[in-house]
């Protein structure tokens, strides 16, 4: 196409979402091509995106639909997985959004923003734990999949000038998921988790559905928010239960929102001076678990209980999936691809987890070693059976190589 175009897009934008889009990976989407095949004619797939998205004439195709089974049987969350061309076209609208509304959010929405994480409103949560007794633990059934596109329509255009942005964002709430025996599924409501934009639009609508009229109702009332996963502190149980009243007709208001009537808890920090009984004292948040703790000091110091995030996921089972490429005795050869990645899944979990509370790893690291200990049995005749000898060479490994493993800077085999 020649000719002016209808919207000013930037070149260096769309080259930039790519990159974003790239080092964030992801799957194929209805389409079925990877990062790798759409590189194969990058400079000519990007103009194509460029000049239909800068022409209004970018239409988003189907969301892959995937379904993911949630933990312990409570049945299956919904995921949409967009084309590699929409996901690079989803994050140049973001980026243009987000430049207006990043500067308006509130300081206790961690969710998707820069220069803030989950790590961080842990630590806030954590600080609020100790100065507030009660806790309500939210849980917003359905969040992405109930959203009300006319509110998160109005709230982009409230902060954004240009028609584009709203043009596209109106296209992606309403493409239909794509089932895997190709069957299409319309929509007139949410936002499929996995899309680029997805989270920013979240983050605008609980904006002003939750935190802007928290602020106005209940300005005493602290909180801590990770998109759709809030934690509320209140000083009674009375305004506790006050503010949930208040926060679930607020929610309905907004879309038909609804709190999880099993998930959404009243929870007491109880610690060694909050020592009531109360039907919940803990609670999770962003992986780590709120309870209380009993912990001591050497030389007869007294034990008292604090209330104190510890880890509620265990590790990933990395080291039964890979161990060291070869243990021959107490000697590890060259990694193995498959060791490299196990290794900065260990780091990073470790990472996140031993934030706080670094002490609580040690029972999980453990396991890593039990795996590998297990790995060394099953691969080696001389080791079979011999659980002692094997954990035996494991220690060898260590000691003449104790990087070979991340958690081996906490916990020797």
């Amino acid at each position: 196409m020649s000719g002016p175009k209808s919207f000013e897009i930037s070149k260096h934008m769309v080259f930039e979402a790519y990159r974003k889009v790239k080092a964030n990976k992801g799957g194929a989407g209805v389409d079925g091509e990877s990062i790798e095949q759409f590189e194969v004619d990058l400079k000519g797939n990007l103009y194509k995106l460029w000049n239909r998205m800068s022409s209004g004439c970018y239409f988003p195709p189907p969301v892959r639909m995937v379904e993911i089974d949630k933990p312990g049987g409570r049945g299956v969350r919904i995921l949409g997985v967009p084309t590699v061309a929409d996901r690079i076209a989803q994050t140049v609208a973001a980026m243009g959004l987000e430049q207006g509304v990043e500067k308006v959010f509130h300081p206790d929405s961690y969710g998707y923003r820069p220069g803030r994480g989950a790590l961080d409103a842990v630590g806030r949560c954590r600080e609020r734990c100790w100065a507030a007794d009660w806790v309500i633990d939210m849980d917003i059934q359905g969040f992405f999949d109930n959203l009300d596109h006319d509110l998160v329509l109005k709230a982009v255009a409230h902060h954004n000038d240009q028609r584009w942005i709203l043009l596209y964002v109106r296209r992606w709430l309403k493409a239909p998921l794509q089932r895997e025996g190709g069957s299409l599924v319309a929509r007139d409501r949410g936002s499929p988790q996995g899309s680029a934009i997805s989270p920013l639009l979240a983050n605008l609508f609980m904006h002003y559905a939750f935190d802007v009229w928290m602020a106005r109702v209940f300005p005493a009332v602290r909180f801590e928010r990770y998109c759709d996963d809030v934690v509320v502190h209140c000083r009674s149980e009375a305004e506790a239960q006050q503010v949930r009243a208040a926060i679930a007709a607020r929610l309905a208001e907004c879309g038909g929102l609804r709190l999880h009537p099993d998930k959404t808890r009243i929870v007491y920090c109880k610690d060694g001076k909050r020592r009531d009984s109360y039907e919940h004292t803990s609670f999770a948040f962003l992986g780590y678990g709120f309870r209380s703790r009993r912990f001591g000091r050497r030389r007869g110091c007294t034990s008292s209980a604090s209330t104190r995030p510890s880890v509620t996921k265990p590790p990933s089972a990395s080291g039964r999936r890979s161990a060291p490429g070869g243990c021959t005795g107490a000697v590890a050869r060259p990694w193995q691809p498959s060791h490299e990645r196990s290794t900065r899944s260990s780091a990073g979990w470790i990472n996140y987890y031993g934030r706080f509370y670094r002490s609580g790893l040690c029972s999980s690291l453990n396991r890593i070693n039990d795996y590998l200990v297990r790995w060394i049995m099953q691969k080696y005749k001389r080791y079979r059976r011999r659980w002692m000898r094997a954990r035996d060479a494991l220690g060898r490994a260590a000691k003449l190589d104790p990087g070979l493993f991340a958690h081996w800077q906490y916990v020797k085999p």
